[in-house]
């Protein structure tokens, strides 16, 4: 009812209301930690500077934290899985992109590192060090597509227990229970999928 900017909001006056009213209201909604997570969404996508992919990998990661810690007060009429949904899908094609590219590097530095013009120990170190510091990067971005899925099933089985809890009110419509139901049987099967590519 009282509230710094009116609705319809932009993104922008969104996110000012989030700032505006953190303290008071909505850090105890959500850990007060996650002002920071503001602030950065607020100075990359609000202020006119160019964003580049690796920023926007982390304003992906950075609005899947925001929405996973209010997903703990409501799954609001299911329109929270659905943005959580949209948002994981988003950052899962920006890794699957920088996957392929840190492969490619890889593949690149291996066949330099096979021709007969680096002799040179010192320039074998530093490609050897390249090599690992890609490997390593690749190691996380496989650790945050996993990450990705684990919240997305747990978004959905929070969903899917709040419906069967026949002491819980709710003003969700069956189709969004159905929804979250089919979204968790194929998320489950991508995991299995994961886990037979592990094992082999």
């Amino acid at each position: 009812q009282i509230v710094y900017l009116k609705p319809p909001w932009t993104l922008a006056n969104l996110l000012k209301c989030y700032k505006k009213h953190w303290v008071a209201v909505l850090g105890h909604v959500v850990p007060r930690s996650l002002l920071s997570t503001i602030e950065c969404l607020y100075k990359h996508l609000c202020t006119g500077k160019t964003v580049d992919s690796s920023t926007v990998s982390i304003l992906l990661q950075e609005s899947k934290k925001l929405l996973h810690a209010f997903s703990s007060r409501s799954d609001y009429n299911g329109v929270l899985p659905q943005a959580y949904g949209e948002v994981n899908k988003l950052h899962q094609t920006d890794l699957s992109e920088d996957i392929m590219v840190l492969s490619e590097n890889a593949a690149c530095e291996k066949m330099e590192a096979m021709t007969p013009n680096l002799q040179n120990s010192e320039e074998e170190k530093k490609l050897h060090l390249s090599f690992h510091v890609a490997q390593e990067s690749r190691h996380q971005e496989i650790w945050l597509v996993l990450e990705g899925i684990w919240n997305t099933i747990n978004l959905y089985s929070i969903e899917i227990f709040q419906k069967l809890d026949p002491n819980a009110a709710t003003m969700t419509t069956k189709s969004s229970f159905e929804e979250a139901f089919l979204g968790l049987q194929k998320l489950l099967g991508a995991v299995n999928d994961i886990r037979e590519g592990i094992s082999r």
